[in-house]
C-alpha cells in the first residue's frame, strides 16, 4: 500500500483549486458574492493574490477582488472580432443588435448618474433624454420606447444587467412593462456598475474618430520604448489569443510575433496549461488550446439537435471542398440533406426556404470557431476544419478460422 505524503496531497488540492478559480474567471470575468456563481467567487477570493499575479504577468489583465465581487478586466487579443456577441438572457440566446448595444450604453450612463434605486419606466424616460444628444441623433439612431418592440429591446438590456449583477430586482416583472401593464423596481449595485468597464483609458478622454480607432485607443497599452516592454506586449497578446480564440493561425501574426512564438511556444503553452488545464494542439498552420473538460467555451461543436447536425454536416462538406464555396451551393446541399435526414430533423427545418437560415446559423458558428472565413458570397475553409473531414470507408475482413484451428 502506497501512502501519499500529506504535503503532496495539499499541493495537489491547492493546484486544483487554483485551476478551478482561473477557469471560473475566464468563463465569467465578473463574479459576485451572491447568486449562481457564489462558490466560484469564494474560490477566486481565496486565491486572489496568485491569480492577480498570473494574469498580470502573462496577459496584462488586472484582477480586482473585494467582499462583493471579483472582476477580471479582460482585453481580447483581437479588438474587432464580431463573432462572440452579447446574447439575450433567454432560451433563444439571440445576439444583440446594434440598437441594443446603444441602449446598453445609454442605460449604463443613466445608472451611473442615478440613485440607489430606479424603476424601469424611469430608466426608459432617462434613456430617451440621453438619446436626444445631437451627435447620437445625427447617426439616425433614435429612441422613443413607445412601441412594444422598443420596450422589448430595453427589457433585453435590463435582463442582461440583472444577470451581470448591476441591477437587483425588488418588485415587478419586465414582461408587464413590455405589455404596458406595469413597472419594475430595481436596486442599483454601484460597486458592480463601477467595475463593469474594462478599458485602459476612459471613453471621455479618447479623441480618435471612427469605431475601430476608438476601440484601439480605449485599449491602448503604455508606449513600448524598450525591447523588454515590446516582448512583454507580444507575450500578452499571444497568451490572450490562445486563451480567448479557438485557433491561433501563424499567418495572422507579424514576423516579430511569429519569431517570438516560435522561441517561446513551450513556455507560453505550459503556463496556460498549468492554470487552466488547456492542452496545446500544435499543427503546421497554428495552435489550438483544447479543453479536456469541454466547458471553457461559449460555442460548442458538435451539438445536439437539428442545427447542430446541420453544422456538423456542413463542416464535413466544406472540409472536403478544399477551397471557397458559395452560399448558393451550401443552401442546395442543405436542401439535399433535409430530404436525406427528414426523419431526424425538425419539421421547420424541412420546410421550403429553411435552408437559408440553417446555412446562416451554421456559418456563424463555424466562423466563431475559426474553422471558416466568410467571403462576399460564401466561405473559405480554414486549416482547422480538416479535423471534420471524413475519409473513405475501409471495410476490413478477417479470415474465418477453420474447424481444425
Amino acid at each position: 500500500m502506497t501512502v501519499v505524503p500529506r504535503v503532496e496531497v495539499l499541493d495537489g488540492r491547492h493546484a486544483d483549486e487554483l485551476r478551478r478559480a482561473g477557469r471560473a474567471l475566464l468563463k465569467e470575468p465578473l463574479l459576485l458574492a451572491r447568486g449562481p456563481h457564489a462558490d466560484e467567487f469564494r474560490l477566486v477570493r481565496s486565491h486572489a493574490e496568485e491569480l492577480r499575479e498570473w494574469f498580470g504577468r502573462n496577459t496584462g489583465w488586472s484582477l480586482q477582488v473585494d467582499a462583493e465581487s471579483a472582476r477580471l478586466r479582460k482585453t481580447p487579443g483581437v479588438l474587432t472580432d464580431p463573432t462572440h456577441p452579447v446574447r439575450e438572457v433567454s432560451r433563444s440566446r439571440a445576439p444583440f443588435t446594434r440598437r441594443r448595444y446603444v441602449l446598453l450604453c445609454l442605460a449604463l450612463a443613466v445608472l451611473e448618474r442615478g440613485e440607489a434605486q430606479i424603476a424601469l419606466g424611469r430608466l426608459a424616460e432617462q434613456v430617451v433624454l440621453e438619446a436626444a444628444d445631437p451627435q447620437l441623433a445625427a447617426t439616425g439612431m433614435t429612441f422613443a420606447l413607445e412601441r412594444r418592440d422598443e420596450r422589448l429591446d430595453l427589457a433585453a438590456v435590463v435582463r442582461l444587467l440583472l444577470r451581470l449583477g448591476v441591477l437587483r430586482k425588488v418588485a415587478g416583472d419586465e414582461d408587464a412593462y413590455v405589455s404596458g401593464a406595469g413597472d419594475v423596481l430595481y436596486d442599483v449595485e454601484r460597486r458592480v456598475l463601477a467595475g463593469l468597464l474594462a478599458a485602459r483609458h476612459g471613453p471621455s478622454v479618447v479623441r480618435a474618430e471612427g469605431f475601430e480607432p476608438r476601440i484601439a485607443a480605449l485599449a491602448a497599452e503604455t508606449a513600448l520604448d524598450s525591447d523588454e516592454l515590446r516582448f512583454r506586449a507580444i507575450r500578452w497578446k499571444l497568451t490572450r489569443r490562445l486563451l480567448d480564440d479557438p485557433v491561433l493561425y501563424y499567418d495572422e501574426l507579424s514576423d516579430e510575433e511569429l519569431a517570438y512564438l516560435t522561441r517561446q511556444r513551450s513556455f507560453i503553452t505550459a503556463h496556460i496549461n498549468e492554470l487552466t488545464g488547456l492542452v496545446a494542439e500544435v499543427r503546421a498552420e497554428g495552435i489550438a488550446m483544447v479543453d479536456p473538460y469541454d466547458d471553457l467555451t461559449d460555442v460548442r461543436m458538435p451539438e445536439q439537435g437539428t442545427h447542430g447536425h446541420v453544422t456538423l454536416l456542413l463542416a464535413e462538406h466544406l472540409a472536403a471542398a478544399g477551397g471557397p464555396v458559395g452560399r448558393a451551393e451550401l443552401e442546395a446541399h442543405v436542401r439535399g440533406l433535409a430530404a436525406e435526414h427528414a426523419g431526424f430533423w425538425s419539421k421547420s427545418a424541412r420546410e421550403p426556404g429553411a435552408e437559408e437560415e440553417l446555412v446562416e446559423q451554421a456559418l456563424r458558428k463555424l466562423t466563431a470557431l475559426r474553422l471558416v472565413s466568410p467571403t462576399a458570397d460564401g466561405v473559405v475553409p480554414l486549416p482547422a476544419l480538416a479535423r471534420y473531414a471524413v475519409g473513405e470507408t475501409v471495410i476490413r475482413t478477417t479470415k474465418k478460422a477453420s474447424a481444425d484451428e
